[in-house]
């Protein structure tokens, strides 16, 4: 089926319409670029998507990576795949001239990797683990290290992987007991095992650059004694070529449900005493340099279930096109013809929920996108500041509310299907596989829940979401068109409820009703994101409606009406489901926090 991913007039849309993203050549650190580069960026990964992503994505999940005890053997599209991407530049797109990069803005790339998100999250997963791998070694690295690791990663002839989870403790960093030892040298000896180490072991690549996080002998306890460690498969020789194998082994291959062309690994490292690794920046700094990288992960993570939902949403739509049967009204006789699926109305609401889900979780990463480039552009310290405190601040909704709605999409998209989308010859279910991921890794949706509500909210006296209320008042504001006045309108209440709920849980976290608000966390971050992607359907409606007041006609009428429509569909439909959730919240209801273990 035709135009299964991400049509150009969407992206144009949300790039140029929304965010105004041509407004960053006008900074001096894009100053090169124009929207004619964009654009030429955007097609030349519209194009490699479709044309060597996707074509192998049900192939790589069908013969999925195996281990023989030696090597790691996968499909031979993955790695033409991999190098043409890493040959286009893609891998440095975003770092500066000077380390060989194209200097692009955060939002361009990732409009770029929405695009290979939809068309094979496998094998996308090797080149972007890699750059935000580099990301941190830029920035947090000491020259020695920078200088021997940095390049050839940005090339893409090293990879790279973040290695945190052990087997027995996976959000619990602070109980990690895997260790680096300072040797004579000035290097440390890694000793210790991780698990589900994305692209930990594969032959795409020269050397794997491993990020580990360890504790230093006698440092301080808890994540407080966290170090960071660049540990390479390969330690380098004189020249700075893949030398000797480092002691980094291969335990086994993880089996997973979806993204089974991704490796996941246990690794053992120091199982013979001689694992170097290089500390990055200070010891016991590690987990904060870490987060660098999660916290964009975190972004990546809803971004790209928005875009494996779309994926599924763009062919259940075709399907729903094509698809003949029944007969709609009025014309529901017998000798009347079988009509398309689209036409029934549960259809076009099931499709509906979908272009919701997809576009508004699109819209609000990207958004978060523009934050990463204003907070890199913005000369004012004290608009960095508030840059910086919104972009913390929304951060556990830049990953989970998509994480949440995206497979809610996908699952949506195999009903439309019926029969045939619960089937493997049809790619909806694999979608749905793919997608059920991202709930979980980079920081359980659960654990976004308690960060939001346990910290993110009350950084710096608040100030992250006193800049939050001030952008969605100027976008209520500035909806003075009929509709985009009715949408404003329907959020103002709710919003006025949020504010009600944080002045309660201010509260309640000083009280004993702690355990309760902490257990009931989730609940307030569905209010809190359901409010969020709101104000981002407003501001796409705000848009929409002002270009059908000026004439727009035609298939682009249809576009803003979609737009209209979608926008509509949530504050009318998935906003006020967040009632239950306010209950919950207001009434401390305790029952999740009452129950004991015994009980079940």
């Amino acid at each position: 089926m035709a135009d299964q991913l991400i049509p150009r007039r969407e992206m144009q849309f949300q790039l140029y319409e929304v965010l105004n993203t041509q407004s960053l050549c006008e900074k001096a650190r894009f100053e090169e670029h124009n929207v004619e580069t964009f654009n030429a960026v955007i097609d030349m990964a519209e194009k490699m998507a479709e044309e060597l992503f996707l074509p192998h994505n049900a192939i790589a999940d069908k013969d999925e990576p195996t281990f023989d005890g030696k090597k790691v053997t996968m499909i031979g599209e993955v790695k033409k795949a991999f190098d043409t991407y890493r040959e286009s530049g893609f891998i440095a797109g975003h770092f500066d001239y000077e380390d060989g990069g194209m200097q692009l803005p955060v939002t361009i790339m990732n409009a770029c990797a929405g695009y290979f998100l939809a068309a094979n999250p496998s094998t996308t997963a090797y080149p972007f683990l890699t750059a935000a791998a580099a990301n941190v070694v830029k920035h947090f690295a000491n020259e020695e290290t920078k200088q021997a690791f940095l390049p050839k990663m940005l090339t893409g002839d090293f990879t790279g992987t973040m290695a945190l989870t052990e087997p027995h403790a996976g959000s619990g960093l602070a109980d990690i007991r895997t260790s680096a030892t300072l040797n004579e040298d000035g290097t440390y000896r890694v000793k210790g095992s991780k698990l589900y180490i994305s692209a930990g072991e594969h032959e795409l690549s020269d050397n794997i650059v491993h990020l580990v996080l360890a504790k230093i002998p006698g440092g301080p306890a808890g994540v407080k004694g966290i170090s960071l460690f660049v540990v390479p498969k390969y330690r380098l020789d004189e020249d700075g070529n893949p030398g000797p194998r480092n002691d980094v082994t291969l335990a086994g291959l993880i089996h997973k449900m979806g993204y089974r062309g991704t490796t996941s690994t246990a690794l053992t490292f120091g199982e013979n005493g001689d694992c170097h690794g290089y500390l990055v920046g200070e010891p016991h700094q590690g987990l904060r340099y870490m987060f660098m990288m999660m916290n964009e992960a975190r972004i990546g993570v809803g971004y790209g279930a928005a875009m494996i939902g779309y994926r599924g949403y763009r062919y259940s739509l075709e399907y729903a096109k094509d698809r003949t049967q029944g007969r709609a009204a009025p014309k529901l006789a017998p000798e009347d013809e079988a009509t398309p699926i689209i036409n029934h109305g549960d259809v076009r609401r099931m499709l509906l929920a979908q272009k919701s889900y997809c576009e508004g979780g699109m819209a609000l990463c990207l958004y978060g996108s523009t934050l990463i480039d204003a907070l890199e552009t913005e000369e004012d310290t004290a608009k960095r500041t508030e840059i910086s405190q919104l972009l913390e601040l929304l951060t556990p909704v830049f990953k989970a509310w998509p994480s949440e709605f995206g497979p809610k999409a996908n699952d949506l998209a195999i009903q439309i299907l019926g029969g045939a989308g619960y089937t493997r010859e049809y790619p909806v279910e694999q979608c749905w596989r793919d997608n059920r991921l991202n709930p979980i890794h980079e920081g359980t949706n659960g654990i976004q829940a308690l960060d939001l509500l346990g910290r993110k909210l009350w950084q710096s006296e608040g100030k992250g979401l006193q800049v939050l209320l001030a952008r969605v008042s100027g976008d209520m504001k500035a909806a003075t068109t009929p509709r985009a006045q009715v949408l404003a309108a329907k959020l103002k209440p709710y919003l006025d409820q949020l504010g009600g709920l944080i002045q309660q849980a201010a509260g309640d976290l000083r009280s004993d009703k702690q355990a309760v608000l902490l257990t009931n966390a989730s609940c307030f971050l569905n209010v809190f994101s359901a409010c969020v992607v709101s104000w981002i359907w407003l501001r796409q409606a705000n848009v929409a409606e002002q270009a059908l007041l000026t004439g727009a006609s035609g298939q682009d009428g249809d576009f803003y009406e979609g737009k209209m429509a979608a926008a509509e569909y949530f504050l009318n439909w998935e906003l006020p489901l967040v009632k239950r959730d306010i209950e919950v919240i207001t009434s401390q209801e305790p029952t999740c926090e009452n129950v004991k273990a015994s009980y079940f």
